[in-house]
């Protein structure tokens, strides 16, 4: 099993989690996403990550490829609800999460510029949040899995892990979006003692320095990849 990658990408790290939490060996290939080769898009015609290669298939983006290691890997741990009704509404609750990512990227690039327009996008982003309080508060189980993560929790980690890097990366205009909402911040505090999670985890301080060099137009691809 082969995992085309970034290490900073977020859509890349919810099928790294996957991988992590089934326990599937696997190899990670980096793609430097700035210039990408052009062998990779006889893989991924998008030339997108995450992509994976196994057995001469190749399947790509991170829903798809995370729903495909949980069925094809049904003998370890499974991350979806067996009960249909469940999973039905696990996904809607990862479509609700767009409004959540679209407005965590706004946020960043206008407090980052300069524009007002951040405190706006802000209140729209703690919006999107405010959807996953109250779900995670009327399910009253540590995690939207139950007591373990499932498949909800580690589609929306990706972007949830970075929420402790605003304040870095805005030197202080914007504060952590989570601390507004004390159960998901008490979910973030487990979820970042999960195996799977730490996997892939990087801290806030490095996720920051990533966005600063990306922001720059230099992003550094291979940086903490040594560490791998």
């Amino acid at each position: 099993m082969r995992l085309y990658s970034m290490r900073f990408c977020p859509f890349a790290q919810r099928t790294r989690l996957a991988l992590a939490a089934k326990q599937i060996p696997n190899e990670v290939v980096n793609i430097n996403l700035r210039s990408k080769p052009d062998w990779y898009f006889e893989r991924n015609p998008l030339g997108k990550v995450p992509s994976l290669e196994f057995d001469g298939k190749v399947l790509y983006e991170s829903l798809i490829t995370a729903d495909y290691l949980d069925e094809a890997y049904g003998d370890s741990r499974s991350l979806n609800s067996k009960d249909p009704f469940q999973k039905a509404q696990d996904r809607i609750m990862i479509e609700l999460f767009v409004k959540v990512v679209g407005n965590f990227y706004k946020v960043l690039k206008e407090a980052k510029s300069g524009e007002e327009s951040w405190k706006e996008s802000f209140e729209n982003l703690l919006s999107g949040l405010e959807t996953f309080e109250k779900e995670l508060t009327k399910r009253g189980s540590p995690f939207y899995g139950g007591e373990e993560p499932g498949m909800l929790d580690y589609m929306i980690w990706p972007w949830m892990e970075r929420l402790p890097a605003f304040p870095i990366v805005t030197n202080g205009l914007v504060n952590n979006p989570c601390d507004t909402f004390p159960n998901l911040a008490k979910w973030w505090t487990s979820m970042e003692k999960d195996d799977a999670v730490q996997e892939s985890f990087l801290t806030p301080e490095i996720h920051a320095k990533f966005v600063h060099g990306y922001f720059a137009g230099n992003p550094e691809y291979d940086m903490e990849v040594s560490k791998l």
